[in-house]
């Protein structure tokens, strides 16, 4: 295998060849800036996942490096998110209770099949499976899980206890404990909320009207949740906030991240493996979008097949080194994006920062309050809600808005799983649908040029002794008998009928069972005293259908052209 050949499994050695200083101090500025975001949101996401702090840092420092060098975006920050830790800890609860040793484990595992299941995915080069997830449901999916996600950190806003996995659950108990509210607790999570909310829409516009570089600016308004971070640590600290019921991460164990093993249990691996599944494909749709969408601003290109792998790695790694199931963030790739980052290498260097900050730092945060964290959790998130899909699908296609909507509320009522594998499913059924009945338009001659058209929609020239048919799908086995009751139903009206002309142009294939039907037809209208004909049938079309004999038993031609078939059937009409 030659270094080209290497470089398509090895992204690292494509751009690390024109790597240089200008380039390395892009990515280091880069690097602080995300290294000083990802503490708070590492912490805050090992919590929403149910696992201890410092296991958020673990999954951002060796996942992120892997990453770096199996993945083709320069610009992507892989980590914890949002979405994959709600689905982290919806799929763990179920065989272990939060901050057991077996809790643990079980998400060490889960990163470590679903690992193995991005790599096999990559390996086989089926990043195409994701398309089965569309994009208004994947709208619908993670506005539901935003909305779950506020909800369940509402209990560390207020200081009460509450669980649940569902919108009504968690609100249901909320409402049993809302009078045990921690009011110092609430005070602390209000503020940071509002803080939080502030520094997201407002300092960065102030700070650019007091006449500071815009660029400084934003470097100041993404250190927002570290500010609320040192303000409400201090406040717990000096006075001592933790003896009046104020809930505080406490003792984070300094140093590297930890070697782990994954359980090789098959009891736990056949409880995981559905999350798992759910959790790469989601983790992957969501890591990929962003990475095109950053790729397309610098003109670079982003192969999904080798993200697969890239990702697979930064879970392995995960799951080797104490953390939890990892993909691409939105957030923090953006920041990453404006921040200058030029390579990958950046995100190596904010592993590095992070390590050193998992070193030295960790016994600053022991006074850091929980409601702080959760206030940060519901900030990221709300700004993922987006109830304008429901209005957009809406006046675009009834059928997608279905598939949204209940994708939304299967989500919120009976949980994400059940939600995520709802919409997949409504979304195919909905596939199947629609290319089970395809549009099919008669078409006839638009005066004096050489174009057919849609008889509904142009005033347009027929011919009573030809029938044309456009049909604007592929044939296959879900579609083919609306096909045949089309075209027996026009012939039916139309007693003066000598040819019928299929009009292929929007057929890309023709499976085996579409053929029987075509046969069935061919049979049927030679009975009749008409002659079946196609127009305008695509090169591997064609092929299909010589390879398979049918062109030898078909009444009719196969015509280049609609105006050539049209010409030429209306001579043999007049004789």
């Amino acid at each position: 295998m030659n270094t080209t050949q290497l470089a398509k499994y090895l992204p690292i050695l494509d751009w690390g060849r024109t790597y240089d200083r200008g380039t390395l101090t892009n990515d280091l500025v880069a690097a602080v800036i995300v290294t000083i975001m990802l503490i708070p949101q590492s912490l805050a996401y090992a919590l929403l996942a149910g696992l201890p702090p410092a296991m958020g840092l673990y999954a951002s420092m060796v996942p992120i490096v892997l990453y770096a060098i199996f993945g083709t975006s320069r610009a992507l920050a892989v980590g914890p998110v949002a979405v994959v830790s709600l689905l982290t800890v919806a799929a763990v609860s179920k065989i272990a209770l939060p901050g057991t040793a077996e809790y643990i484990a079980a998400a060490i595992t889960l990163a470590f099949l679903s690992g193995l299941i991005l790599l096999a995915l990559g390996l086989f080069r089926l990043g195409f499976l994701a398309n089965f997830l569309s994009h208004p449901v994947i709208a619908g999916f993670i506005t539901a899980t935003g909305i779950i996600i506020a909800a369940s950190q509402l209990k560390n806003i207020l200081g009460v206890d509450a669980h649940g996995h569902t919108l009504p659950e968690l609100i249901g108990s909320l409402a049993h404990n809302v009078s045990q509210v921690n009011w110092i607790t609430a005070v602390i999570g209000v503020v940071a909320t509002g803080f939080l909310f502030w520094v997201r829409k407002g300092l960065l516009p102030l700070l650019v009207g007091l006449g500071v570089a815009p660029r400084k600016a934003g470097v100041v308004a993404k250190a927002g949740p570290v500010a609320a971070i040192v303000a409400t640590t201090l406040v717990v600290w000096f006075f001592d906030l933790a003896a009046n019921g104020v809930q505080v991460v406490g003792d984070v164990p300094k140093g590297l991240p930890p070697l782990t093993l994954p359980s090789f249990s098959m009891d736990m691996w056949s409880s995981l493996i559905g999350a798992a599944v759910l959790i790469s494909v989601i983790g992957f749709v969501e890591s990929v979008s962003v990475a095109q969408t950053l790729a397309a601003k610098k003109r670079q290109r982003i192969d999904p097949d080798q993200e697969l792998i890239g990702l697979g790695a930064a879970n392995l790694g995960a799951s080797f080194t104490g953390g939890f199931p990892v993909t691409g963030g939105f957030s923090r790739s953006v920041v990453n994006y404006d921040a200058g980052a030029d390579t990958p290498a950046a995100g190596a260097y904010t592993a590095i920062g992070l390590a050193g900050a998992s070193m030295f730092l960790t016994p600053l945060i022991f006074h850091l309050p929980k409601a702080t964290l959760a206030a940060t959790i519901i900030v990221a998130v709300l700004s993922l809600v987006d109830f304008s899909i429901l209005k957009k699908t809406w006046h675009h296609s009834k059928a997608d808005f279905a598939a949204v909507a209940a994708t939304m509320s299967i989500t919120l009522l009976m949980g994400v799983e059940l939600g995520i594998t709802a919409g997949v499913s409504i979304s195919v059924l909905i596939h199947l649908y629609k290319t089970s009945r395809p549009h099919m338009a008669i078409v006839g001659q638009v005066p004096e040029t050489e174009h057919y058209r849609n008889v509904l929609r142009h005033d347009v020239l027929t011919d009573p002794t030809i029938l044309t048919i456009r049909v604007d799908e592929s044939l296959y086995f879900a579609n083919t008998r609306f096909l045949e009751d089309r075209i027996y139903d026009e012939v039916a009206k139309q007693p003066a009928l000598q040819h019928v002309v299929l009009m292929c142009s929007a057929v890309n294939t023709i499976d085996m069972s579409a053929l029987e039907s075509l046969e069935a037809i061919n049979a049927r209208l030679r009975v009749g005293g008409v002659t079946f004909h196609f127009s305008e049938v695509k090169g591997p079309v064609m092929d299909q259908l010589s390879a398979t004999g049918f062109l030898e038993i078909l009444s009719g031609e196969v015509f280049l052209s609609q105006h050539g078939a049209q010409s030429a059937l209306r001579v043999r009409s007049d004789l």
